[in-house]
């Protein structure tokens, strides 16, 4: 249902209004009903304790009712106030009434049988029409003479029921205008309520792709409003920090595939311009070759990172003891540190035994002392050390080369160290390598750390818990 907020709370409040009003109109119209009733009742039992007294009190026994002297006109005035009186036999004979009365008072016979008995009865009745209060009150104690007589008083409910049906519908109308007003000032308050929100989502719709700098300023001073100012512009920080990086990395990427695919372009054309012989034919597929391995290298690596950033990259962990699988890259990269005049040192502390992604974790090796032989100089060294601390695997791959220039830059994507300093050739890598080794870490639950040495030199922690989280 597409209601609004506005409309919901002005009618919830209009509807807790009305409820709170009728419940106390039904509580002030039972308590007075109630404190009525104990007047009338009093009044009749008053009324009929001094006619039975009046009635029993002739010596000669003759019944009579002590009654007003009035006019007809006087007795009609005051009909609400006048309690009518009879006296009744236990078999239903009527023996006296008022003055005033042409007609018996209706009679219930079992009601007339239990005051008979000695009872006092109460109830309620029509008499000609007018709603009426009724008392059997039993002359027995008044003597043998009077042991089976009933005396039944009469009270007409007519003020009793006008005052009520006047309160209810005071209360009635009371309720409508309390409803009424409550609507309106819900509707109001709500419309005053809800502006900083539309001001809000209207400063958030502004924004587009080329304005994710900017943030929503609205009512960012009002304590209600300052929570969800700060969690929008804290979402926009973030979409703004993804758009920058995707906008970097797209370039970087761009970048990348270029060169060598102007590369392959150009020695493909010089090679077409005129014949050639055959060996210069075979140099150029060969420099193409290179290419095409280089092209090669950096799709695997975006493809790698893309299944990161989507959450793709799932671990199929297994048991493994982390030694041996540092030990086989080593051993795989030995020629080339050799070539270069590098060594290469394994440390390992016990059975360093995991669970992790054999195939994932030889990546992020491979990538740590390769990179390590590509900057360091000849005569250098790349240590290796595998230990267990605690319930994490700690690796880190140090090496004797010129260390980090930017060491928080180090696992930016496409970053690479300036070749003057490094005497590294930006063909030597993708400038992704880092980037890999950071994303397979968090894929673990771990995390990764580039740092320089005092000594000299760099190094790179990576940390991953020896057992995945449950």
């Amino acid at each position: 249902m597409n209601r609004s907020f506005r409309f919901q709370l002005a009618l919830r409040a209009t509807a807790a209004m009305v409820l709170g009003m009728l419940a106390v109109a039904a509580i002030t119209f039972l308590a007075l009903r109630a404190v009525l009733d104990d007047e009338i009742d009093a009044s009749m039992l008053n009324v009929a304790s001094i006619q039975a007294a009046s009635v029993t009190d002739a010596a000669s026994g003759e019944m009579r009712f002590h009654e007003w002297e009035l006019s007809p006109d006087e007795a009609a005035s005051l009909r609400d106030l006048i309690r009518y009186a009879q006296v009744w036999q236990a078999d239903g004979v009527s023996l006296l009434r008022s003055r005033y009365m042409t007609t018996d008072l209706p009679l219930d016979r079992e009601h007339l049988s239990r005051a008979a008995d000695g009872a006092l009865v109460w109830a309620e009745t029509r008499w000609d029409g007018v709603p009426m209060r009724t008392l059997y009150y039993p002359l027995e104690r008044f003597g043998m003479a009077h042991e089976r007589h009933v005396l039944q008083v009469a009270a007409t409910l007519s003020s009793r029921n006008e005052m009520l049906s006047r309160v209810a519908g005071f209360f009635a109308l009371l309720a409508l205008v309390m409803g009424a007003t409550t609507y309106a000032g819900a509707w109001w308050l709500a419309g005053r309520a809800m502006r900083p929100v539309h001001e809000i989502i209207d400063q958030a719709l502004s924004i587009r792709g080329g304005s994710l700098d900017r943030r929503i300023q609205a009512y960012a001073g009002v304590r209600e409003y300052r929570r969800l100012v700060e969690v929008l512009n804290g979402m926009l920080e973030r979409i703004h920090d993804a758009f920058e990086a995707q906008r970097r990395f797209t370039a970087d990427a761009s970048h990348e595939l270029r060169s060598p695919l102007t590369a392959m372009r150009g020695e493909l054309e010089l090679a077409l311009r005129r014949p050639r012989q055959a060996d210069e034919y075979q140099r150029v597929v060969e420099s193409t070759l290179e290419e095409v391995a280089r092209l090669s290298r950096i799709t695997e690596d975006l493809l790698v990172l893309a299944r990161s950033d989507s959450g793709a990259m799932e671990p199929r962990l297994e048991s493994l003891e982390v030694g041996a699988v540092v030990s086989r890259v080593m051993d795989r990269l030995r020629g080339r540190a050799e070539e270069k005049g590098v060594a290469l040192r394994l440390r390992a502390d016990g059975e360093a035994v995991v669970t992790a992604d054999p195939g994932l974790l030889g990546q992020v090796v491979w990538n740590l002392v390769d990179n390590g032989i590509k900057f360091t100089p000849t005569g250098g060294e790349v240590a290796v050390s595998v230990a267990v601390e605690g319930d994490q695997l700690s690796l880190r791959v140090s090496d004797s080369g010129p260390g980090f220039l930017h060491p928080e830059l180090a696992f930016r994507r496409f970053f690479r160290e300036d070749p003057a300093r490094t005497h590294v050739r930006p063909t030597d890598g993708t400038g992704l390598g880092l980037a890999i080794v950071e994303a397979v870490a968090k894929a673990h639950g771990g995390w990764a750390e580039a740092r320089n040495l005092a000594e000299g030199g760099a190094e790179v922690v990576v940390r991953v818990p020896v057992a995945p989280k449950s």
